[in-house]
């Protein structure tokens, strides 16, 4: 097995619960790690044996363009369409992070870790 991880993707999305949010938009970014069995990609050297990281990148991209207002949803839409689309993947985990929420107060991020 290998861990496969794209890290700190970062989008301008229009995720949240408040319409401002909605309509401004935030920056977030996004881990996404999944476990794999790439065996035959090792020997082949071929793209067509393991998954290809650009239509991961591509896939998260998508859902993350669909505004929602928890980031809890947005991380089970990409999770499933990801294993959906890659039935060879083991083990799954996302980290959202909204940038600079609005807190009332100074905070980085505030992020949502889901596993599958």
């Amino acid at each position: 097995m290998a861990l496969i991880e794209l890290e700190e993707m970062e989008f301008r999305a229009h995720h949240g619960c408040f319409k401002e949010e909605r309509i401004v938009g935030n920056s977030f970014t996004v881990n996404f790690s999944f476990d794999v069995d790439t065996i035959k990609a090792e020997a082949t050297d071929n793209l067509d044996d393991t998954i290809n990281y650009q239509t991961v990148y591509g896939l998260i991209k998508e859902e993350m363009s669909k505004p929602s207002h928890l980031l809890e949803n947005v991380a089970s839409r990409i999770l499933d369409k990801i294993c959906n689309q890659f039935p060879q993947i083991k083990k799954v985990v996302i980290k959202i992070s909204k940038m600079n929420p609005a807190m009332g107060g100074k905070i980085k991020c505030v992020s949502v870790k889901v596993d599958k």
